[in-house]
């Protein structure tokens, strides 16, 4: 287990103060200051500026900061995934879920998996999304989580050292803040995003969204293109206070409490499915051909 030290200093770093700090620990200002003393000793670091006003974040300090949670969290989920071995339930399914990979979509269809089905079960996992949790839990699924619901494409899976069953082909969309001009629209017009800044993904992502960023530059140059290099809460964040707009799909509807997801009038769509192991359990693979069923009567035109 991790050192109960950093929820200690990631408390005292939040709340600036030894005293506020021991208030939301239930502990006292002097455990705290021993227990902050003792890691900076381990460290060998100084972590904190102490003076009258209260607490500040040395340079090393910032750096632990952001290590000391990465560390809490991997704690966190190692025992998750030790209380998953523990289980050892063949026909329990591991679905992954976060907030770049919304699990919705799969529960909705869970009641006809259940009906052809009925002893698989499932069980959520909830993982941050960094750049650090997807590489490893994309390239190790079956491991300890068994399905990720996602956009997709070739390369990615390739990548990654995973496979997918492509669902649907969504429309590649636009994210913009409630209170956008833009927002009381119902589709957006391409003549509606001249001028204004396009957060997309940076090249080689994607080459579904290379297509779309290569047909504005030839055909919209009057859109300013703005490349991020990865989708986490920090980027919906920016849209929403810089009032742009930004590339998303409609399954991340509800991601963001201040932002709208609108439709745009281009042609442009990216696989979004199903991601698991190229081996997958059986009870996976149960899963797998069920919901590809499933699928299939939805999109059959009506008789």
């Amino acid at each position: 287990m991790y050192n109960h030290q950093l929820d200690t200093f990631i408390q005292a770093a939040d709340a600036g103060s030894f005293s506020k700090a021991a208030e939301a620990l239930f502990i006292s200002s002097t455990a705290v200051m021993k227990q902050i003393n003792l890691l900076e000793g381990n460290l060998g670091v100084q972590l904190f500026h102490r003076t009258p006003r209260g607490l500040t974040l040395t340079n090393a300090g910032k750096s632990y900061y952001q290590d000391a949670k990465y560390m809490i969290q991997y704690a966190r989920d190692a025992q998750v995934r030790a209380k998953n071995a523990m289980q050892d339930n063949a026909s329990v399914i591991r679905i992954g879920t976060s907030l770049m990979t919304p699990s919705q979509f799969l529960l909705d269809l869970w009641p006809q998996v259940h009906e052809v089905h009925s002893e698989l079960k499932f069980q959520m996992v909830n993982f941050d999304n960094t750049p650090e949790n997807a590489r490893e839990i994309l390239a190790n699924l079956g491991q300890n989580i068994d399905i990720v619901a996602g956009i997709f494409d070739e390369t990615m899976l390739g990548l990654r050292g995973c496979t997918a069953l492509e669902l649907m082909r969504v429309p590649i969309c636009c994210a913009v803040s409630i209170y956008h001009p833009l927002a009381q629209k119902k589709i957006l017009l391409l003549a509606d995003l001249s001028g204004r800044r396009f957060m997309l993904m940076k090249r080689n992502w994607s080459k579904y969204v290379d297509k779309l960023r290569d047909d504005l530059w030839e055909n919209y140059p009057e859109i300013e293109i703005v490349d991020f290099s990865f989708y986490n809460l920090e980027v919906f964040n920016q849209c929403e206070h810089e009032n742009a707009l930004l590339m998303a799909v409609p399954q991340w509807e509800g991601v963001h409490p201040l932002l709208k997801i609108l439709p745009v009038e281009w042609n442009h769509s990216i696989p979004f499915g199903l991601l698991h192991s190229p081996s997958p359990s059986p009870a996976v693979r149960k899963l797998i051909q069920t919901v590809a069923q499933v699928m299939s009567t939805r999109i059959q035109p009506e008789g």
